[in-house]
């Protein structure tokens, strides 16, 4: 199982983001089931805004089980809550919070990001996360 962000999704579906190329090429490579949550979904709706066919290739990536949506349980919530405030300091938002926690409830430290903070964020057993695409 590897755990996907917000900004890998977006430049896979983005053929103008910058990172495009970068991340369609690794995601090629990914032979792991992938998940994320849904603050990450918001996120990234949001941010493929500009056009609502790129916004249902999102949706056809939920549809097809290209990517797996997690929901989060009021345990795993006051987990995010928690890491919010350890993390302040940088600050981490919820998105990150809801995938570190998953990432621990599925027992995974890989992260497919462009966020930098996962180089600073640790697993459950306090490891660094293995970051594609290889940051």
């Amino acid at each position: 199982m590897l755990v996907i962000d917000t900004g890998p999704l977006v430049a896979i579906l983005d053929k103008s983001d910058n990172k495009h190329i970068i991340c369609v090429e690794a995601f090629k490579k990914i032979q792991e089931p992938l998940i994320t949550t849904w603050p990450v979904i918001t996120e990234a709706f949001y941010l493929l805004g500009f056009s609502h066919t790129v916004q249902d290739d999102l949706w056809e990536f939920i549809e097809r089980g290209t990517i797996s949506v997690y929901d989060l349980n009021k345990d795993l919530a006051v987990e995010c809550r928690r890491l919010m405030k350890q993390y302040h300091d940088l600050p981490m938002d919820f998105a990150d919070a809801s995938l570190v926690v998953v990432a621990g409830a599925k027992n995974t430290n890989t992260i497919f990001t462009l966020d930098d903070d996962f180089k600073i964020y640790r697993t459950k057993k306090n490891k660094h996360f293995k970051l594609l695409p290889g940051m």
